[in-house]
Formats: C-alpha cells, structure tokens, sequence
C-alpha cells in the first residue's frame, strides 16, 4: 500500500465514512491512477478534467456514475492532499431528476410469493415492511428485534446513526419461523464466510430471482421495496415526517419525492377532460371541393 492511499484511508477513517463509501473512494483514484500510469500527487486539474472527458465519452459513463469518480477525487485533492483549486476545478455532473418505479401492494405480495429461500424472503419482507435499505437489512441483528416493545433497531444506518421502526407482527411471525428453521447466533442473516452477515449482492440476486419468477415487467431491486414502503404509507394518509423518521432521511425533500408518485397525490386530481360535456362521436369529414 503506498503512503498516499494509506493517508486517504486514514482520512476517510477519521471522518467516519462508511465502510462502503471508503471501498469506492479508493477505486476510484485507483482507477484514475492507471488510466495515467502515474501518482495523483503528480497530477493536476487538466488530468482531472481530461478523465472526466474520458468516463463520459469513453467509457459512456451515466452522470451518476461520474459523479463518485469526482467526489473521490475531491476528497483526495481537497482533503488528503489539501489543493485549494480542488472544489472549484473539479465540477460535478448534473444529475438527471428521475422517479422511482413503484410496486403495487399486490406486485409486492407477488414477488415476494416468488422468493423460494426462507432467509431470502425473510429479508426482502423486512426491506419492505420496515423501509430498510439493503445495507441495513443485511445487519440486522438477532439483538435488534424488540418483541415486546415491537420494535426494529438499526444500528448504524446510513450517516452512521442509530433509528427505531416499527415491526410489523406479520414481519415479526416471519422471523420467527425463519429463526426456528436457521437459528442464527449473531447477525439475523448470516452470510457463507463464517462471522459476517449476508452480502449485499446475494440479496440482490436472490431478488433478482423472484423477479423473474413473478413474471413483473417493472425493473425491479431490493431498494424498490424501500420505495414502495414510503409510498405506500403516503397513500394511506401518513404524515411525511412521520415517513421521513422511519426511512432516516436527513432531509424532507428526500420524502417528499414520494408525493410525485403517489396515488393518493396524483390520481387525487380530476382531470380537465372529466369536467368537459359529453363529446359526440366523430362527425364525418365533408368531401373536399374540387378545384377545376
């Protein structure tokens, strides 16, 4: 490990970044390090901007993906390597405004009758019946479900901070078959390496899946019933803060996308042509006229 990527992690580490978040900071400048063939102490802002001329016309980089590459590289210049043109010489790419694909309750009752694996199902359940993200779900902790207060603990949720959610007593009869049939010791949903939870990607995959077994043409991944749960509880008239402090957001306007696409928002409207008179059917064109 050289000194500078060494330097960088002890800098994330410092500023409590997520696990997750470290990994893809690292890649990336590791990545903008080969495409060079040189240190990124050596390099400058023309380098920065000729890689992101690169990922996007090259490598045909959606702005999304563009912009992890630019914020690894702003810590690294700004953070690590203290360069004050770091900020303002490395611009982000504007991100396109997209909504959520949103299951129905009965898609979501379909795919989850399709998820064969009793762990499997058990988790994908509890992404949707409490609003977790897959990195939360994957964590559970056989100590974090509270039975008698009814209760989920997330430790450690994105942001690096703790939050409670309700358990549905159907999740809750879920998990108990499942911890019947598996006994898991420490995390609720052990992974194959010996000690650790189930990874992200098996998850995914296993929803995946039920995905095509459900025959749904809608894209469908494990953080589709996180956005499910938020708008399914917006359309049954719950309060949007309340939904703000059960997902964790930090922000309100993060929740208050749910109101674009909610029924009880948009199907709520009459629409102008519903308030028209009766229109008659078509009347049959005249004949042209002839001109000679």
């Amino acid at each position: 490990m050289t000194p500078l990527r060494q330097r960088m992690l002890e800098d994330m580490s410092i500023r409590n970044l997520a696990e997750n978040t470290q990994q893809s900071y690292v890649q990336q400048v590791s990545s903008f390090a080969r495409y060079f063939d040189r240190s990124p102490d050596l390099m400058g802002p023309e380098k920065v901007r000729e890689y992101q001329v690169h990922l996007l016309e090259d490598c045909k980089l959606a702005p999304s993906s563009v912009s992890i590459a630019v914020s690894a590289l702003r810590f690294l210049y700004k953070v690590t390597l203290k360069q004050p043109w770091a900020p303002d010489e490395i611009p982000m790419p504007k991100k396109p405004f997209k909504l959520p694909v949103i299951l129905s309750p009965e898609e979501v009752m379909r795919l989850l009758e399709s998820v064969h694996s009793m762990k499997h199902r058990a988790i994908l359940m509890a992404a949707y019946a409490a609003g977790l993200r897959v990195s939360e779900a994957t964590h559970l902790k056989v100590t974090d479900i509270d039975s008698q207060r009814m209760m989920l603990r997330v430790d450690q949720g994105k942001g690096a901070k703790d939050r409670y959610v309700m358990l549905s007593p159907r999740l809750l009869e879920e998990l108990r078959s499942y911890w019947r049939a598996a006994r898991p010791k420490t995390w609720l949903f052990p992974g194959d390496i010996a000690g650790s939870p189930i990874s992200r990607d098996a998850v995914g995959q296993a929803c995946q899946r039920a995905h095509r077994c459900s025959g749904i043409q809608k894209p469908i991944t494990p953080h589709s019933l996180r956005h499910a749960f938020a708008t399914h509880l917006l359309e049954r008239g719950v309060d949007v803060r309340r939904i703000q402090l059960l997902m964790g957001h930090r922000s309100l306007s993060t929740t208050t996308r749910y109101l674009k696409v909610a029924t009880s928002t948009i199907c709520a409207t009459t629409s102008p042509l519903d308030l028209l008179p009766n229109i008659g059917p078509p009347q049959p064109s005249a004949p042209e006229p002839a001109h000679f």
